[in-house]
């Protein structure tokens, strides 16, 4: 678009001065052949043209148009940016390392339009939230608007795991199953969790929500403690030392429930991770504690830096009934005598390949009575069940997660927006 502009620009510019006939300027000017007036015309309305095409269409209440369309470039925003630190600041001005980016532009491009999308839907979400809502209502709300405004394609683009809604004690992993009626109250503490992905590039990115402000020193803490360990995060960084500064500053907050005062702890057994193609957890942790390992973040890696915060023991264990399932990323080709089950696996491979999916989006592709092949698909070992993670009972926690890139230049926080 701005081409053809400057184009144009060019064109009206470079026009030869009039030549004089017989010492008459204006005569020259009459002499022009009619041809050129049009063509004057012409750029004219080219020029005008192109002003309405700049008019982009605003996104509408609630959110139904496409983010692509939003974006007629095709050239989606890039995340907040932060420079690298001392020894590795020289990046920001490599031209090898400038040349290394260009070449992975497409794939920023796609991981940039997934983080629009969640930005968009969770702006959407938190207007509509209130105490009453059912959960299921809430998930499927949330789920539909994401599939429209990234153009939900197969295995293309559409959402990238199961909208984690947990409450309270339950720190993670808890989406209603088909015909749960737990309501939202004002009271509760949730932290949603939901990703999306174009072309399996994952956005993994959450917040929590809680009505009650008693509870605002403990989202805080979360939110704080996750910017920490993005600040901190960068290629070479050890990982143990982003669990290290993420832990001080967690530990900092303390928040007063109910007339008793509880020192805010880090979930020592959640952790951060690096994200690979159609991938969640690609193999590196990233520790939200002190004392975890010491391998190092590498240049152009993705990470899921997120922090949970608990007024409880700090430790989850597996509880409740399971929703979040997930096919094992490295399995093989594995036997299976059931129908049933390769059936069943036959529907996973094709609506979710390696992505984590929940029983409500089993019910949805019309899949029955299957909890049988699902369980025969879990024991022998091609799936994952993934139950709640929950602390102690009447514990509290919250959880901030962006998803940032280790760019050869710099670090970007694809999923970062004005909100949080």
């Amino acid at each position: 678009m701005e081409n053809e502009n400057l184009s144009t620009e060019a064109c009206v510019e470079e026009k030869e001065p009039p030549k004089l006939v017989n010492g008459n300027e204006e005569s020259a000017e009459l002499s022009a052949s009619p041809l050129k007036d049009e063509e004057v015309v012409k750029k004219k309305k080219k020029k005008s043209k192109s002003k309405k095409k700049k008019e982009l269409p605003e996104q509408t209440d609630p959110p139904s148009i496409p983010v692509v369309e939003l974006f007629p470039s095709g050239e989606f925003p890039e995340g907040e940016i932060q420079q690298y630190k001392d020894d590795n600041l020289w990046r920001s001005t490599s031209e090898e390392k400038r040349e290394l980016e260009r070449l992975e532009k497409p794939i920023y491009n796609s991981v940039r339009q997934a983080a629009e999308v969640h930005r968009q839907v969770r702006k959407y979400i938190k207007s509509i939230l209130k105490p009453g809502m059912l959960m299921t209502d809430l998930c499927e709300t949330l789920e539909n608007t994401v599939r429209k405004l990234i153009s939900e394609n197969g295995l293309q683009a559409g959402i990238a795991f199961p909208t984690g809604c947990s409450l309270n004690w339950v720190a993670a992993h808890w989406t209603p199953n088909s015909g749960d009626k737990t309501v939202l109250q004002y009271d509760d503490v949730m932290k949603l969790d939901f990703g999306t992905h174009i072309d399996g590039h994952i956005v993994d990115c959450a917040f929590t929500v809680a009505f009650n402000p008693m509870f605002d020193p403990l989202l805080e803490a979360s939110r704080e403690a996750t910017n920490t360990g993005i600040k901190e995060s960068g290629i070479d960084v050890r990982l143990c030392d982003v669990g290290a500064a993420i832990q001080e500053v967690m530990e900092s907050y303390e928040v007063e429930i109910n007339g008793k005062v509880f020192q805010v702890k880090s979930i020592r057994n959640l952790n951060g991770h690096s994200i690979g193609s159609y991938q969640i957890h690609a193999g590196k942790s990233v520790p939200i504690v002190k004392g975890g390992e010491q391998t190092k973040m590498e240049e152009g890696e993705f990470f899921a830096i997120e922090t949970f915060a608990s007024t409880g023991k700090g430790y989850v264990r597996e509880d409740l009934e399971c929703s979040h399932y997930m096919k094992n990323f490295e399995v093989g080709h594995i036997p299976l005598r059931l129908p049933r089950a390769k059936q069943l696996l036959a529907t996973i491979n094709k609506n979710f390949s390696t992505l984590a999916f929940c029983r409500r989006y089993l019910d949805r592709l019309g899949e029955t009575k299957y909890l049988m092949a699902l369980k025969n698909l879990c024991d022998s070992g091609i799936v994952q069940p993934y139950p709640p993670l929950c602390d102690v009972k009447g514990s509290y926690v919250s959880q901030f997660e962006h998803t940032i890139l280790l760019r050869p230049t710099c670090k970007e926080v694809i999923s970062r927006g004005d909100d949080y």
